[in-house]
């Protein structure tokens, strides 16, 4: 097969992903450490409707286990071909400040500027389409939330690294 096929099929992938417009959350394909449901990215802060966008993103025990998607952990897939990590039930919008190894990941309000653009198809790495060299990475040091099953790391960008995999490979599900 050559290459025009294949950027062909990825296109065409990636319109039928946007076409549904489906609410998922984005998770770490290794469950690390956690004991529930792995990592999924989550709003920093309060649980469900009281968390704060403001406190950006970070890697939190995922809420799919309870039988439905977190408020503070759902994205639109629709907005993954135009690369926006879009939280519909807050109208908000992933973005990096810097390029920077160490950087966390902010939310706000939607622009479309390059600061928000991040090449993600829905499996693999996440990064920023300015720098595909650098990924989201979760923390390796875990904290708790209120109890013990509400575990969390940072999360921030770093260097794509083979070595990290387990840190910066992330897959979509949905209810």
């Amino acid at each position: 097969m050559n290459k025009s096929f294949h950027t062909t099929l990825a296109a065409s992938l990636l319109l039928v992903c946007a076409a549904q417009a489906d609410p998922v959350e984005i998770y770490l394909t290794d469950t690390l450490d956690n004991i529930q449901n792995g990592y999924c990215l989550d709003i920093g802060g309060a649980k469900g409707w009281d968390a704060d966008p403001a406190k950006g993103l970070q890697g939190h025990t995922c809420y799919s286990p309870l039988g439905e998607l977190g408020v503070d952990q759902v994205f639109e897939t629709a907005q993954f071909g135009d690369g926006t990590l879009y939280m519909p039930k807050f109208e908000v919008c992933a973005q990096f400040g810097s390029l920077d190894a160490g950087t966390t990941i902010d939310l706000a309000t939607c622009d479309g500027s390059a600061a928000q653009t991040f090449v993600f198809s829905g499996e693999g790495v996440i990064t920023p389409a300015s720098a595909t060299d650098m990924c989201l990475t979760l923390a390796e040091d875990t904290r708790f939330g209120r109890s013990k099953q509400n575990q969390i790391k940072n999360l921030s960008l770093e260097t794509c690294d083979d070595a990290l995999s387990a840190y910066q490979t992330w897959a979509v599900r949905s209810e």
